[in-house]
């Protein structure tokens, strides 16, 4: 069952811009803790970003900077502004998130996949 659903992954220049949203598919409850993860051929899923309901934001050290995470709390939504997108950004990007941090229940969308690419 596809829980979060993610849109706006594709092709894009380095330097150039990209916008992913994940909302809600379905009844789900409100998510606390939302954050975007990613993950390359041949490696692990990594953090990119999280977001609480409060707004509290925290970055991986390569984003910094360049990405911004934001929240619709309403409507269980997650976005991430890629600014200045480079090479080594190109991944499958999954968004996610938890009631809490405390949960051991983590809701997962299907991934997007990002290009970044001349």
């Amino acid at each position: 069952q596809v829980q979060l659903v993610e849109s706006g992954g594709g092709l894009v220049q380095p330097g150039g811009s990209l916008r992913l949203s994940c909302a809600a598919s379905g009844s789900i409850p409100s998510l606390n803790v939302m954050g975007w993860y990613r993950q390359a051929p041949g490696k692990q899923r990594e953090l990119v970003a999280t977001v609480t309901s409060g707004g509290s934001t925290n970055y991986a050290d390569s984003v910094k900077g360049r990405f911004t995470i934001s929240r619709d709390n309403a409507k269980n939504t997650v976005y991430l502004q890629m600014n200045n997108p480079k090479p080594e950004d190109t991944a499958v990007y999954y968004c996610n998130g938890r009631t809490s941090y405390y949960s051991p229940v983590i809701y997962w969308g299907q991934g997007t996949q990002v290009t970044v690419s001349s």
